[in-house]
């Protein structure tokens, strides 16, 4: 099961206890979510499992434990020494209940002083208003990024977060919670179709950039999408490995990926988006301005070309200079 699934899995285990990027808790939810899949298994599936899951319960944190258990809770062939370490007992009904007393709430925090609000100057406000992206620049930041190798999309990532030119505006927080819970099944399902069309509609994309950002093969445009959504990196590290197949099954790019992500401003990310969005304008006013242009000409070489005749035909009066009316 998993070595079909994940071949870099003793890899991915090995740089979790040395790098900085913890991918156990991402690696327990997705080997659960495998193995609920199925109503049956074989011995060698259920001993690899048993094996992984019994040697990651105790290395995660609480929330994934708890998640994981209550995901196994309900399904009824979970293996008794995985039941065991979750502190689940099976019922004469063929349900598990939790024997493990609850965890406790953590005492909440004394919430701290909020520093005043200071109030930006007119020359700032002037700045801010005067720095809005003009569809020329978001098509050359655009196209720099994607035609830019990983370590370079790096540096331009960081710079953006530094640069004064205006951001697009925050997904709203319940919008993009719905979009992220979209983007997951439909990564964990393989449905590419309905992930662009999500995707696009939850960043106010069209479908033609949407794709490129899925169909990128070195993953950063995907991150930047992610984090305009305010994605848990738990949940980008599920999308990588469930729907990029060719990134979750190298190490090295998980772990790239992952750092950064973790490292990703939200501000860089949401530079990228109106970037992402002015590309857009740009292309159609390129794509119609030879034609405002030709009919433009053609208006002109019309106008020149009807000459007005000075005098119009029987307009002129007849000359008479006889005294009997006639004409000379």
């Amino acid at each position: 099961m998993t070595k079909s699934l994940f071949p870099g899995f003793d890899g991915l285990m090995t740089l979790s206890r040395r790098e900085g990027v913890d991918v156990r808790p991402t690696l327990l939810r997705v080997l659960t979510d495998l193995y609920v899949q199925s109503s049956t298994h074989s011995d060698d599936e259920q001993r690899q499992f048993v094996e992984l899951a019994t040697r990651l319960i105790d290395q995660v944190d609480d929330a994934t434990r708890a998640a994981v258990k209550a995901r196994l809770a309900i399904y009824p062939s979970t293996p008794a020494p995985v039941m065991q370490k979750l502190g689940l007992s099976a019922a004469q009904e063929g349900r598990r209940v939790a024997l493990a007393r609850e965890i406790p709430a953590p005492a909440p925090a004394t919430a701290p002083v909020p520093l005043p609000v200071r109030t930006p100057s007119d020359a700032e406000l002037r700045m801010a208003s005067n720095m809005a992206m003009q569809p020329k620049d978001a098509a050359d930041i655009h196209d720099m990024f994607f035609r830019a190798g990983a370590a370079e999309r790096a540096l331009i990532l960081h710079n953006l977060a530094q640069t004064p030119l205006k951001a697009a505006p925050r997904i709203p927080t319940v919008r993009a919670k719905r979009a992220i819970q979209i983007l997951e099944m439909a990564a964990i399902a393989g449905d590419v179709e309905n992930f662009i069309f999500e995707l696009g509609d939850s960043l106010i994309l069209p479908s033609r950039v949407a794709a490129q950002i899925v169909d990128d093969a070195s993953g950063e445009a995907l991150a930047v999408a992610a984090r305009a959504l305010d994605m848990p990196s738990p949940e980008f590290q599920r999308i990588l490995l469930f729907f990029k197949p060719e990134i979750g099954n190298s190490v090295t790019d998980v772990y790239r990926l992952s750092r950064l992500y973790d490292r990703l401003s939200d501000r860089a990310a949401l530079v990228m988006l109106a970037a992402w969005r002015g590309s857009t304008l740009a292309v159609t006013r390129a794509k119609y301005q030879p034609s405002l242009h030709d009919s433009e000409r053609q208006r002109a070489r019309a106008g020149a070309s009807q000459t007005r005749p000075g005098v119009q035909p029987g307009s002129a009066p007849a000359v008479r200079t006889g005294t009997d009316g006639s004409d000379r």
